[in-house]
This record gives structure tokens, C-alpha cells and sequence, in this order.
């Protein structure tokens, strides 16, 4: 372990007495002066603190990186010989002129707010989050601060969670009809983090759960971190004939997987999408499965509003996501909003060409809050 991130020495030539904004995007990523470090840089830097391990968030080439500890094994399994520091949340590391600690997000196992304290002020950059309970990593903590950097995923209205039980209870019906009737059931969802919540969550006493190779080595991490999972057998391990092996089963499989020839070897079988995404009639047409679950990894419109309010900032800037009607919201409520240009939420492609074009109406439609300032 590195302790590059210990008291690194800033030039003090950086700090100015007119206390510039204690982050800001740059074409690398969102740095941070006073510590001279960069938050989920997308391009190459000397010292990079990363919020979770999705590829948009943390990718390889950074000299130094600064993550939770609870993520550390995911961290490492997607970039493998990186040189990595952890934190344990709430731990404070002096970086240069700031202290920083991380703090639960909610999103991932491992996912993590950057609290950054300087000159008497407090800034906290969110990475991904949600508020739903989740059995497989640390719930979302509220920090509070002054300015709070968050994401915007799923900014708009119409974009409103059922509770995640009343979710797993449809995927386990649809998953225990299928089984009665001697057809296999696959799930596709995202190979880290939403597929190891749906092998949490769901009822294992239905039958055997296989999941898809590019999923196994992400359960493996979670299971190293101390995440209960039920038992899961890699689909490779059955010979491909052997079709009566999946006949009461469900296959956790990623989006990839979707129409390949992979999907012949379990016989009669039908698809689920779980998705955030799920909650568009236009995403589901384009998915073209039987079930579409509404389950996201990311605060939904209402989880958004409670989480800035939290933390009781006074000035906001949105990230990635419906940007424009969330400053617009941001602003209508007294609140100082802004944006920052950033290359996060490569995940949204998922609400692909037909989604789209329905969350372009709905931006259009009332359903959204009306502005009264640009």
C-alpha cells in the first residue's frame, strides 16, 4: 500500500486568498487545487480518488489511486497491478492543505462520497449514489457541507421507485412460474453491482442460480468483502446438452449477452431486463424481453431531492445525467446550482435510441418542474 496520498505537498502558489472553488472540472477530471489530486479523472493523472469502481468512474493509467477499503477487492479485480491506497469510511487523510474522508454511498459495494475540508470549508463530491436499502454494500450516509457535487442520473420525475422488496418479490414470481413450467429464466442486469443485489436479494429456495462469466469474478470480490451470496454455478460448468439443468433455473447474465448464441444452450427460456432504464415503455420495446424489473443502483427523482437536502449545501453542481432540469429545480428552490462537464454516466446507454426519444417528451411535458429562472 502507497501512502503517496500522506501529506502530499501543494505549491502555494495553487491557493489563492480569494478562495477559488475547492474543486473544478478540468479536461482530465474534477481537481482538486488546495490537494493537488483529481476525483474519477477520465484521463491519465499523478493522484486519482476514486468513488466506485465502474469503468466510467475509475479507469486505468492514474500513477496513485484513493479508494474506500470496502471495495478494495472490486477495485482490484477490474484493475488488476494498479498501485492502490484505501481509506475506511470516516477515516481523515491530510492531502496537501485539505482533509479528506470518504463516506458510504449507497451505489456499489465499495462506492464512496469525497468530503474535503479547506480554509474552513466543506465540499463533498457524491460519485454515484442511492437511498435504497441494499444488502450488499454500506448505506448512503448524509455529509454535511457547504457545496455538494452530486450526479443527475435519473433527474427527472417520472422516475420513481417502487420499494426494492415488492421488485425482488416480482422477479421471484416470474423466476418460480418458470420453473413450474420447465423453462429457465434469465436475468440480464449489470455484471457488478445490480447482479450481485438481485443474487442477495432473490429466494434461492426456487432452484439452482447460474450466472454468466463476466459476473463470476465480481461475486468472488464480494464474497472476499464478507457480502453473503447464495450459491451460484458458472453456466460453463454444464455440458452444453445437458439443457435439464436450467429448466428450473435462473441466469444472471450481463446486457452483452442478450441475443448471442450463448442463450441456445437453455433450451426453452425466458428474459428479464432489470434496469432503472425499465421504467421507459420505449427502453423495454427496444430490449425486446418478456419482463422489464424497474431496479436501479442510482437515487431515483424524489431520493435525489432528499439526499441534497441532507446535506444542507447551499450550492450544488450536477455532473452527469438530466443535468438542465435538475439545476433548474436546484435553483427554483433557492439553492446556488451549476454543472460541471464531466465523461461519467457511460451506463445511460442502456436507455438507448427508443428511450430516448420518451425521456425527451417528458422533459418537454409538465410532468417536469417549471423553471422560472434560465
Amino acid at each position: 500500500m502507497t501512502n503517496a496520498f500522506d501529506n502530499h505537498h501543494v505549491k502555494q502558489d495553487r491557493i489563492h486568498d480569494d478562495k477559488p472553488d475547492l474543486v473544478v472540472a478540468r479536461p482530465e477530471g474534477l481537481y482538486c487545487a488546495a490537494g493537488d489530486f483529481f476525483i474519477d479523472p477520465w484521463r491519465p493523472v499523478d493522484r486519482a480518488v476514486i468513488t466506485h469502481a465502474h469503468s466510467d468512474h475509475a479507469r486505468f493509467g492514474h500513477r496513485h489511486y484513493l479508494a474506500a477499503r470496502a471495495g478494495a477487492n472490486v477495485l482490484l479485480s477490474r484493475l488488476p497491478g494498479i498501485t492502490l491506497q484505501t481509506l475506511a469510511y470516516g477515516e481523515r487523510l491530510t492531502i496537501g492543505d485539505t482533509v479528506v474522508s470518504l463516506h458510504p454511498a449507497g451505489h456499489v459495494l465499495g462506492s464512496a462520497q469525497v468530503r474535503i475540508e479547506h480554509a474552513g470549508r466543506v465540499w463533498v463530491a457524491s460519485g454515484d449514489y442511492k437511498l435504497d436499502p441494499d444488502p450488499t454494500c454500506d448505506a448512503f450516509e448524509p455529509v454535511r457541507c457547504d457545496t455538494f457535487i452530486t450526479e443527475s442520473t435519473f433527474g427527472l420525475p417520472i422516475y420513481r421507485w417502487d420499494a426494492p422488496q415488492s421488485v425482488f418479490d416480482g422477479i421471484n414470481s416470474w423466476w418460480r412460474h418458470n420453473a413450474a413450467e420447465g423453462r429457465a429464466s434469465v436475468l440480464f442486469c449489470y455484471s457488478f453491482g445490480k447482479a450481485q443485489r438481485v443474487l442477495a436479494s432473490v429466494d434461492a429456495a426456487i432452484g439452482p442460480i447460474f450466472c454468466h462469466g463476466a459476473v463470476e469474478p465480481l461475486n468472488r470480490a464480494y464474497r472476499e468483502a464478507g457480502v453473503l451470496l447464495p450459491p451460484v454455478r458458472l453456466v460453463s460448468e454444464i455440458e452444453r446438452k445437458d439443457k435439464a439443468m436450467f429448466r428450473e433455473a435462473l441466469i444472471v447474465a450481463p446486457p452483452s449477452a442478450q441475443g448471442s448464441a450463448w442463450l441456445k444452450r437453455f433450451g426453452d427460456y425466458s428474459d428479464a431486463f432489470a434496469s432503472g432504464w425499465m421504467r421507459l415503455r420505449g427502453a423495454r420495446r427496444r430490449r425486446g424481453v418478456d419482463r422489464g424489473f424497474v431496479l436501479s443502483d442510482h437515487a431515483d427523482w424524489p431520493s435525489l431531492q432528499n439526499a441534497i437536502h441532507a446535506t444542507q449545501a447551499g450550492r450544488v453542481i450536477v455532473t452527469h445525467g438530466s443535468v438542465e432540469p435538475m439545476v433548474r429545480w436546484l435553483r427554483e428552490q433557492g439553492l446556488e446550482a451549476g454543472a460541471f462537464e464531466t465523461q461519467y454516466g457511460d451506463d445511460t446507454v442502456e436507455a438507448d435510441a427508443a428511450g430516448a426519444d420518451e425521456m425527451a417528451s417528458a422533459q418537454d411535458s409538465d410532468a417536469l418542474p417549471s423553471a422560472s429562472t434560465p
